[in-house]
């Protein structure tokens, strides 16, 4: 797992200085039948501040 999850979406209840995301868990979806650019992917994890 990684150490260090990065994310520069300050408005989701998970974001923490430094860019780091301090959700327990990260849950990433698809939105293509398979994924080959980050553009076909969304961050379920997302929690409005």
């Amino acid at each position: 797992m990684a150490k260090d999850v990065l994310c520069e979406v300050n408005s989701c209840r998970y974001w923490a200085t430094e860019n780091k995301c301090s959700a327990t868990s990260i849950y990433i979806v698809s939105h293509a039948s398979k994924a080959s650019e980050s553009a076909e992917t969304d961050c379920k994890t997302f929690e409005t501040k």
